[in-house]
């Protein structure tokens, strides 16, 4: 039986949840349309402040891709090309989503589950998580767009770690080597997850949104044009900054609306 892409909302948070039982969530080809498009259709969503990405169950996030498919779904250069195409598509959505993105990761987060989840903004572990790509051991190697992120996340000697040793990794290793955002008791990563989600839902969502372009843009070493610069002061002529001023001098929690 396929695996599936779950969404559910509260308010205005939404989860996404990777789900494929007895498989420990391994994504197949059609959950990384499904994941794409499901994130696709959040980040056009203005009423979505933040989202959570989440293996289903408590026993893990993904253990990377469902290698019985290997043998159909990829075994010429030509359906490799459709295959990695798909998955680069779904990692550059969650990477591209506007809105702030949480990583839940319990039990084995590998290969495929290791780059969903540095795409995301945060990442919060259990202490029971493990990580890595060993996929040295099946004789291939990463796709280069999907290498990308997890350079842009920790950097070349992190990930030529990971990938020539084969080594699964800790979760406190994996915060130690900056995969990680914080690594909490496995009982306690639900709650600190939903906080933190909350935490992002009390701020301004344009704030959010123009602090994700810039952390971005500024990891580009072109130098900033007069243009952008006047450009980061677009929150001047915003409602939510006029709200937000109003509410610290007002002594009252703001009511923010996004525009």
């Amino acid at each position: 039986m396929p695996g599936r892409i779950l969404c559910s909302r509260e308010g205005s948070i939404a989860t996404v949840t990777i789900a494929n039982p007895g498989k420990l969530n391994a994504v197949d080809l059609g959950m990384w349309q499904q994941l794409e498009a499901t994130i696709v259709a959040l980040s056009a969503d203005d009423a979505v402040r933040c989202l959570i990405l989440r293996g289903e169950g408590e026993d893990a996030f993904a253990a990377g891709g469902d290698l019985e498919e290997f043998l159909t779904a990829r075994d010429t250069v030509d359906k490799a090309m459709h295959y990695h195409g798909c998955v680069g598509r779904a990692l550059k959505a969650i990477g591209d989503c506007p809105h702030p993105t949480i990583a839940l990761i319990r039990g084995p987060c590998i290969g495929g589950g290791l780059e969903i989840a540095g795409q995301c903004d945060l990442r919060l572990a259990g202490e029971s998580a493990k990580f890595g790509a060993p996929i040295n051991r099946i004789g291939f190697s990463m796709y280069p767009e999907e290498m990308a992120g997890l350079l842009r996340l920790a950097g070349p000697a992190v990930v030529l770690e990971i990938l020539l040793e084969g080594r699964i990794l800790s979760a406190a290793e994996a915060l130690q080597k900056g995969l990680l955002t914080r690594v909490l008791p496995d009982e306690q990563l639900a709650d600190e997850v939903a906080a933190a989600a909350r935490r992002i839902c009390d701020g301004a969502p344009l704030v959010a949104r123009w602090h994700k372009q810039w952390a971005r843009r500024l990891q580009d070493s072109t130098p900033l044009t007069e243009a952008e610069l006047r450009a980061s002061f677009a929150f001047l002529d915003s409602a939510d900054y006029k709200e937000g001023l109003a509410a610290f001098l007002e002594k009252r929690k703001p009511v923010f609306r996004g525009c």
